[in-house]
């Protein structure tokens, strides 16, 4: 294939999988710049920064070839760059809390595997979250670099996920997400009260970036949910995380559609707020985080028709809603 059409293949990055990392990518805003002034200044602007990331760790990036051109042309120091330019390396993530459950995995074959997300720990890399994330966690335990999600759930959110295991295949199982061909359940935990079931929650829901509450707006709407069942359920295991708690149910919940927090706010609207979560109806201090008090939302269950082998297939997550596997701190 012309290598020039190969870097221009969506995803393409000149630099490979590193430790479960991909290569950062940032564009030059103006030009007659150093590579080394640029990419000092991009550092020194990350606001979670590895306190070692200093002018001798971006030395050691351009001593070992590491800090690149879209065309993999390799940049030195003093390199001088022109405006729009994309540039790769490696960013060095800063020191993370671990996330204190383990992530089981239920299913593999050739081209996929499944896994149970625990609450707290994120899909993707992504701001502050980079190495405690079940992408990169994953990546490290199976030694598969190119292990990717097929769709996400929050970071807050337990549940199925499911990852494809090689490039060539990626695309036919996120297209099944991203078109919604695949029915979904999530169990929620909160306050019982009596709904007549099946129900469904219609709203207009937007979420702007930054904000950390998305928002039930007077829109057409846009965000569907059916809470399909509900039954009432043992205090016992919650309120051992919780505390005491008023009587709690069990919501089954369908989603159709598959806004930001849609089903936390869904939720909320209804007067139910879901147990254990920081934002809905309260926004808690990103400090006061206690990663033994999850937010009991889990996707339970996932159904589709595989794009492959076009044979049904069914997903179902084996951990209860109260807890996930504790693991030891380091």
């Amino acid at each position: 294939m012309d290598k020039t059409l190969i870097h221009r293949r969506k995803g393409f990055t000149p630099l490979p999988i590193k430790d479960g990392l991909n290569a950062t990518r940032v564009r030059t805003p103006e030009a007659n710049i150093t590579a080394w002034d640029f990419l000092s200044a991009v550092i020194s602007a990350q606001r979670h920064r590895h306190p070692h990331d200093d002018a001798a760790a971006l030395q050691a990036r351009f001593d070992s070839g590491e800090v690149v051109l879209r065309n993999q042309t390799q940049l030195r120091p003093d390199s001088i760059l022109n405006k729009d330019e994309d540039v790769f390396f490696y960013r060095m993530p800063a020191p993370e809390t671990p996330v204190p459950y383990d992530i089981p995995i239920l299913y593999e074959d050739a081209h996929i595997l499944v896994a149970d997300k625990p609450p707290f720990m994120a899909t993707m890399p992504r701001a502050r979250h980079i190495v405690q994330t079940a992408t990169v966690q994953l990546r490290r335990a199976t030694a598969n670099d190119e292990l990717a999600p097929a769709h996400r759930l929050d970071r807050l959110t337990s549940g199925i996920l499911l990852f494809t295991k090689h490039r060539e295949v990626r695309g036919a199982y996120q297209t099944l997400f991203a078109e919604r061909k695949v029915a979904k359940t999530y169990q929620a935990v909160a306050e019982y009260r009596h709904f007549s079931t099946p129900l469904q929650w219609a709203s207009h829901l937007t979420k702007m970036p930054g904000e950390i509450q998305g928002r039930v707006g007077d829109g057409n709407p846009n965000a569907f949910t059916t809470l399909a069942s509900l039954e009432p359920i043992d205090n016992a295991p919650y309120e051992r995380i919780h505390g005491h708690l008023p009587k709690l149910g069990k919501y089954t919940l369908k989603p159709t559609t598959g806004k930001t927090h849609q089903l936390r706010l869904h939720m909320w609207q209804a007067g139910v707020p879901i147990l254990g979560d920081p934002v809905y109806p309260k926004i808690f201090p990103e400090e006061a985080e206690d990663m033994r008090v999850p937010m009991h939302l889990t996707a339970t269950n996932i159904e589709f028709t595989d794009p492959i082998s076009g044979k049904p297939r069914q997903f179902e997550s084996d951990l209860p809603l109260y807890t996930h596997r504790l693991v030891d701190l380091p």
